[in-house]
């Protein structure tokens, strides 16, 4: 595979402004902190290709933002998947972020947070992205279930109001992270998402979880 060549932040903004994915591939941790508006992420290493390949559209380039010195294993990765590469931006976020172009973040929050905040605010939507299975088997009251693998469908993303304060959660927050910048990119940014996902959030004591027994039969 020839490795693309680096793009600066001019020529990466061209190629952005042609209907590009932005994919930023970091830490999710680094992601949420701030990210270049409109990015989609999809952390390297956790199952990188089999959710590049299901969220992401076969038809259209990919500029990339790569973890520093990963930049080559990036690329090589989504090639192996057959995208089309047109290059990473030259030095990364970091190079974006001081050369003060826009910035957008996710807001993280606990999960004891997300407890304080249920009885308090009205407009606060719970969007659980976990399977159907993992759903059933225990999620939060009230909360809405719409698998990340769904999420493709941008009739079922449009379905939340600008009102809504989202807090998205995940088994253990990489999903939710995902699942946080595709609703970014389609508008929405009253966003909230829950680090450690339902792993931390039922462990809390003031919260009620519902099961659906009929549906792990």
């Amino acid at each position: 595979m020839t490795k693309p060549n680096p793009l600066s932040i001019n020529s990466f903004k061209g190629f952005a402004s042609k209907d590009c994915i932005l994919l930023d591939a970091r830490e999710a941790s680094e992601f949420t902190d701030g990210f270049i508006p409109g990015s989609i992420f999809i952390g390297l290493g956790l199952k990188f290709e089999e959710w590049s390949g299901k969220l992401l559209d076969p038809h259209k380039s990919i500029l990339i933002i790569a973890p520093e010195g990963r930049e080559g294993e990036t690329c090589e990765k989504l090639a192996n998947e057959g995208f089309k590469i047109e290059g990473f931006l030259e030095g990364g976020y970091k190079s974006w972020k001081n050369a003060g172009e826009k910035m957008d973040l996710v807001i993280d929050i606990e999960a004891d947070e997300l407890a304080i905040d249920i009885p308090f605010d009205p407009n606060l939507t719970v969007l659980d992205v976990r399977s159907h299975i993992e759903f059933a088997d225990g999620h939060l009251e009230n909360a809405i279930n719409l698998p990340l693998d769904e999420m493709t469908d941008i009739a079922q993303i449009a379905g939340f109001e600008e009102n809504q304060n989202i807090y998205i959660y995940s088994g253990s927050g990489y999903k939710s992270v995902i699942a946080s910048s595709l609703l970014k990119k389609q508008g929405y940014h009253n966003l909230r998402n829950v680090t450690g996902g339902w792993t931390e959030i039922q462990k809390q004591k003031n919260i009620v979880i519902q099961k659906e027994v009929s549906k792990l039969n």
